[in-house]
């Protein structure tokens, strides 16, 4: 795939940002028509679409936005990272570790808005500790392939913990626990969004300050040191920030795979591999891919409903071995 233009690059984000938000807004199982949409904006509508429109639309729409970019820019700077492009907030761990948290909160009762974030959080971090611990005791911290496959241990042993909690659990926590574990963007709210955007807005900001850094750790450990990066320093910020941004996603959406792996790809493929630009760039496709997948959760199948995590895979899947396999014809030329 051949790069394009900035002025292009940006003209086809806006497209697909402009493209997310009617969809997620002018869509749903209520039938909303256009004009009734367009008048709940403008405060002019009847309370039903007013409600509709505020209460349930936007603040879904915002979520979706969000939970996909952080997802995306984290996926983007732990690929950089282990410099291995399979490197995903999934197959490290942390997604799992983090469900183990927030599923042991909902279980526990502790289900209010700051709770479950702060469970998915430690839930994330303990998983981070033990893929550090298994790559140490391999004898690399950082072997890309050590951490791939602790990580693939670490979420298999935190996915089996979770299936034990929630076979032994009530109906009504089962099935609350589940559905959240589909991953969807429903249910949660302005507050919701708020808590969100409370615990992703630092870790986005330490990722954005260290994206020097992570380009020159894509070039090695040892370049990296020599051209002036703290290396210890940065893998330890860039962890941390990444767990807190898929504990955050996590905590507010579930489980919602490739989004992670595909964005980051799509975007160096047509733009480069800067994280300058990299990880705002992530940021928006993500939000907007997962706006458009939730989006057609609503509607493939109305007036049921399927987890968003469901179409993200379905899209990700093949749009992920598209571009690997452009990936590999590119080297082999």
């Amino acid at each position: 795939m051949r790069r394009i233009s900035a002025g292009t690059f940006a003209a086809l984000l806006a497209g697909a940002v402009v493209l997310g938000l009617a969809l997620g807004l002018f869509t749903g199982a209520a039938g909303l028509g256009p004009r009734r949409v367009v008048a709940a904006l403008l405060g002019g509508a009847d309370p039903l679409a007013h409600a509709v429109v505020w209460q349930l639309r936007l603040p879904r729409l915002v979520l979706g936005f969000l939970v996909g970019g952080v997802l995306a820019v984290s996926g983007a700077s732990l690929q950089a990272l282990v410099r291995n492009p399979l490197a995903d907030p999934y197959l490290l761990g942390l997604s799992g570790g983090a469900s183990l948290g927030a599923v042991l909160a909902i279980q526990a009762g502790a289900d209010g808005v700051w709770a479950v974030p702060a469970a998915a959080f430690a839930g994330a971090l303990l998983a981070v500790s033990a893929v550090y611990r298994l790559a140490r005791v391999a004898g690399g911290v950082l072997d890309s392939r050590i951490l791939l496959l602790g990580g693939v241990v670490v979420g298999a042993f935190a996915g089996a913990l979770t299936s034990g909690i929630l076979s032994v659990s009530e109906v009504t926590g089962t099935r609350t626990a589940m559905l959240w574990l589909l991953g969807g963007l429903g249910g949660v709210g302005w507050t919701g969004v708020a808590v969100l955007a409370v615990y992703a807005a630092p870790a986005l900001a330490v990722l954005a300050g260290q994206a020097r850094a992570l380009d020159l750790l894509a070039l090695g450990e040892e370049p990296a040191q020599h051209l002036g990066a703290d290396v210890t320093a940065v893998k330890r910020r860039v962890y941390l920030a990444a767990s807190l941004l898929v504990a955050a996603a996590v905590a507010a959406a579930g489980i919602i795979g490739f989004v992670g792996l595909a964005v980051p790809h799509l975007v160096r493929m047509l733009r480069g591999q800067a994280h300058r630009g990299l990880l705002p760039s992530a940021f928006v496709l993500g939000g907007a891919f997962l706006v458009l997948a939730d989006a057609g959760a609503r509607t493939v199948a109305a007036p049921l409903e399927l987890p968003v995590g469901v179409v993200t895979a379905l899209v990700g899947v093949p749009l992920f071995a598209v571009l690997l396999r452009r990936m590999v014809a590119r080297r082999e030329a």
